[in-house]
């Protein structure tokens, strides 16, 4: 389901300017923001006007509606004391300051004078401490498509992250530290609760679960996913999984989660014996959830910014070996049917002490990637993040399952965006979240916005 974007819109231009040309210039402004997954609130044109008129009227517009972000959009010269008048009322809210151009007449340039206007408001916007960024049309490389878009959606996931919840079932797996979470500060800087629950609760539910909502689900299973070496073992390990997902499916419709994690290793495979790869992957696909494993509550995080932004399920990846130019991402269960290369491949696989496990061995899709990742450290957020090119992988396995071994779901990243050695002496933790295409100025929007520190 595409997400709908709420955005305001405004256009400023001076008095004394030809008001048939600003509206010919808010009418091709309004053009560029034609989106079918944005919503315009149009404020109209604002002009310095003595009385605040058009100001005043402007207002009214936009305090009648709730958006993710203000587009401040300048069609030409304008006094700063006009914009300022509107823009304060939303100092909430984050802004894009938007300067228009000029065009081409009988041979010559003609102006209004846009960036006038706007190099006279970016240093007031700066002082007054809006969360704003600066954009420019040009007359020869046209208008800023990507970056508007890439504002839009960074406001948008903001605004979402501000009623987001993470359900998280225990905490702390193996007592790692990096995935801990400093609950009072993620909820004051990105507005995400944290939400434990325990595992008594998921296995309580697990017990009123319909058979005829288990049997659904299997036959789901039977039709879409090939599992190999098929065994009445493996038949007991997806009825089991599917009662497990559909008993948290509970707490997520129950508390709205958008985001779990469970307690992975210390959890499901040490008390209950059942590594929980298949139930990450149908609570993905039943409640649309973003997962990963071991209570990784800032990992789970990243995924919500990026979700929100990108409206894609992001998946998790988990760091194995460097090499020269390229890094060897994997994950030693499973990865969501969205990411999948091909059909979605289970096998039953051994490892340890635990001797029944359904693992996800299925193609990870190559492709340009991003890979982020939230820390926390020394009292501030910081994001981790890198572009590059994902491949599919060579042979490889990881040390410890029965022979033989299955090849786990994996890429090989050749990072564009800094070296292995840049890499290595910033990286973030051993998780890492991907999210296809390059989302570089979103994520540095983002960022900015939020007051989180780049890496």
């Amino acid at each position: 389901m595409m997400m709908v974007r709420k955005v305001g819109f405004i256009c400023f231009g001076e008095v004394n300017t030809p008001y048939e040309r600003l509206k010919a210039k808010h009418d091709q402004a309004l053009k560029v923001l034609e989106n079918p997954g944005v919503e315009l609130v149009d404020a109209g044109i604002v002009l310095d006007d003595a009385g605040y008129e058009t100001a005043d009227k402007a207002i009214r517009i936009l305090e009648s509606s709730r958006f993710c972000c203000l587009i401040v959009c300048v069609a030409g010269w304008i006094p700063s004391h006009a914009v300022i008048h509107v823009t304060d009322r939303f100092r909430h809210v984050p802004m894009l300051l938007w300067g228009l151009c000029g065009w081409m007449e009988n041979g010559h340039i003609v102006t209004t004078a846009d960036q006038a206007g706007t190099t006279a408001l970016r240093p007031v916007f700066e002082e007054m401490g809006y969360r704003y960024s600066y954009v420019y049309s040009t007359m020869d490389q046209g208008h800023p498509e990507d970056k508007i878009d890439a504002f839009i959606r960074s406001a948008y996931s903001l605004q979402r992250l501000r009623t987001a919840r993470i359900g998280t079932m225990g905490y702390r797996d193996m007592l790692l530290y990096g995935t801990q979470c400093e609950g009072t500060s993620l909820r004051s800087v990105l507005g995400i609760e944290t939400e434990p629950f325990e595992m008594l609760e998921m296995i309580q539910n697990s017990e009123n679960i319909r058979q005829a909502d288990i049997d659904k689900w299997k036959s789901y299973i039977d039709q879409n996913w090939c599992i190999r070496n098929k065994t009445p073992q493996a038949e007991e390990t997806v009825e089991r999984g599917v009662r497990y997902a559909l008993a948290i499916g509970k707490k997520v419709e129950e508390r709205g989660y958008d985001a779990v994690t469970l307690l992975d290793v210390d959890g499901m495979k040490k008390l209950l014996g059942f590594p929980p790869a298949m139930v990450f992957m149908l609570l993905n696909r039943i409640y649309g959830v973003q997962v990963i494993p071991e209570n990784d509550i800032l990992g789970s995080a990243t995924q919500l910014m990026m979700h929100f932004a990108t409206e894609e399920t992001v998946p998790y990846l988990e760091y194995y070996e460097f090499f020269k130019d390229y890094l060897l991402a994997g994950v030693p269960d499973f990865i969501p049917e969205s990411a999948v290369d091909g059909p979605v491949s289970m096998l039953p696989a051994a490892f340890g002490l635990l001797n029944s496990s359904l693992l996800n061995v299925s193609e990870v899709k190559p492709g340009y990637v991003t890979c982020s990742r939230l820390l926390y450290r020394k009292g501030r957020y910081a994001m981790h993040f890198y572009t590059g090119n994902a491949k599919k992988p060579c042979a490889w396995e990881e040390c410890g399952w029965d022979a033989p071994a299955p090849q786990l779901p994996s890429l090989a990243i050749y990072p564009d965006s800094c070296t292995i050695e840049e890499f290595a002496q910033k990286v973030g933790g051993q998780h890492t979240i991907v999210s296809y295409g390059n989302h570089t100025d979103m994520i540095r929007t983002m960022c900015r916005l939020a007051d989180i520190d780049i890496l």
